[in-house]
C-alpha cells in the first residue's frame, strides 16, 4: 500500500469503503497506530481537540467531558484532555503555564475550555487563531467562537423561590470568589432576592468554589446574632462546607448547592441543588465546536440551558 493511501485513510480523505477497510485491516494485524504528535508537528495544525478542564477533581467537569467527547467521537474527531490549572502552596488553583505551552505546541485544531479557570485571558496564548468554545463557565475576556453553560439567573430564582416556599426569608447567598462564574450566580441570588422584595435581607458571604471555603463563609453567616434561616451555595462543594459549618454550630439551616454532583446525591449528603444538565451542556458545546472548526458562521455565540431543581433533605423542614 502507497504512503499517500494509508494518509487519506487516517485523515479522513476520499477514499473507497473497499479500500479503507483493507488499510484498516492491515494495520490491525500490524498494530499499526497513527503519531497524532508527530502529525502536529508536521502539519499547520494537529488533527484533534484539545479539552483544558479547570478541575479534574470536579466530577461536574468530568459528565461535560464525557458527553462532548462522545458527540466529537460521533462525528470522527479526537480529543486531548489535560487540566488547565494547579493547585499553589495554599491549595487554590493557578493557571499551569507549562501544560498550556505543551498543549499549543500540539497545535490543536479547536479548544474545549470547561469550567471556570482563575485567568481565562491566559489561555488566548494557547494558540491565538485557534477557535476556542467554552463550557460551564462564561468566557471572562477570552475571545472564543461560543459558550454554553447553564442559566444561572433561571437557577437561583429557582433556589430562592424554592427557599421561599419553605417559610424562608433570610436567605444567605455564600459565593462570589474564584471567576467569571461565581461573581454572575452571587448577582443572580441577588437579583432574584430583589426582584421578590427581599433585598434588605440580601447578603453574600464571600467564597471560592471549595468546600473549605464554604465553611469558612458559612460560619461567618452563621456567627451573626441574626443568623440566616436558609443559604444558598455557589456550588455543591462549597454547600457541603456550608453543611458542615451547621452541624459544627449545632444551627439547623437549610441549604442549597448549584450543579447536582454525585456528591449532592450521596444519601448522607441529600443536597438540594441546581441541575445544570451537564450531558447537553456537552453536546451542545462539542457541536459549537464541529460549527466553528468548520469556519461556518456561529448563530447562537452564547448557549444558556434551562435548569431545574431537585429537592432533597437539606431544605426539607425537621
Amino acid at each position: 500500500m502507497s504512503k499517500s493511501l494509508v494518509s487519506l485513510v487516517y485523515s479522513g480523505g476520499g477514499v473507497s469503503e473497499e479500500r479503507r477497510e483493507r488499510v484498516l485491516a492491515a494495520a490491525e494485524r500490524l498494530g499499526f497506530r497513527p503519531n497524532l504528535t508527530a502529525r502536529s508537528l508536521a502539519a499547520a495544525e494537529g488533527d484533534f481537540t484539545g479539552i483544558l478542564v479547570a478541575d479534574l477533581h470536579n466530577p461536574v467537569f468530568a459528565e461535560v467531558v464525557d458527553a462532548a467527547r462522545a458527540e466529537l467521537a460521533r462525528t470522527g474527531r479526537s480529543a486531548l484532555l489535560t487540566a488547565a490549572t494547579t493547585p499553589d502552596a495554599h491549595g487554590e488553583p493557578v493557571v499551569d503555564r507549562r501544560a498550556l505551552a505543551v498543549f499549543g505546541d500540539l497545535r490543536p485544531r479547536s479548544i474545549l475550555v470547561v469550567g471556570s479557570v482563575p485567568d481565562m485571558g491566559e489561555l488566548a496564548s494557547i494558540a491565538p487563531r485557534t477557535p476556542v468554545v467554552v463550557a460551564s463557565a462564561a468566557s471572562g475576556g477570552l475571545q472564543v467562537a461560543a459558550t454554553v453553560r447553564s442559566d444561572d439567573g433561571s437557577g437561583m430564582r429557582l433556589v430562592v423561590d424554592h427557599l421561599l416556599a419553605g417559610g424562608h426569608a433570610r436567605i444567605a447567598h455564600i459565593g462570589g470568589r474564584g471567576g467569571v462564574v461565581a461573581e454572575q450566580r452571587a448577582a443572580a441570588y441577588a437579583a432574584a432576592m430583589r426582584e421578590r422584595g427581599l433585598a434588605a435581607e440580601t447578603r453574600v458571604a464571600p467564597s471560592g468554589f471549595s468546600e473549605h471555603a464554604g465553611y469558612a463563609a458559612a460560619m461567618e453567616l452563621l456567627a451573626d446574632p441574626a443568623p440566616p434561616t436558609a443559604i444558598t451555595c455557589l456550588n455543591d462543594q462549597s454547600a457541603v462546607g456550608a453543611l458542615a459549618a451547621a452541624a459544627d454550630s449545632d444551627v439547623r439551616v437549610a441549604v442549597t448547592g448549584y450543579d447536582n454532583s454525585l456528591l449532592a446525591q450521596l444519601r448522607q449528603v441529600s443536597l438540594t441543588s441546581v441541575d445544570p444538565d451537564n450531558a447537553e451542556i456537552g453536546i451542545r458545546a462539542a457541536r459549537q465546536i464541529v460549527e466553528a472548526e468548520a469556519g461556518r458562521e456561529i448563530v447562537e455565540p452564547e448557549i444558556l440551558i434551562p435548569p431545574s431543581l431537585i429537592e432533597r433533605a437539606s431544605t426539607r423542614p425537621g
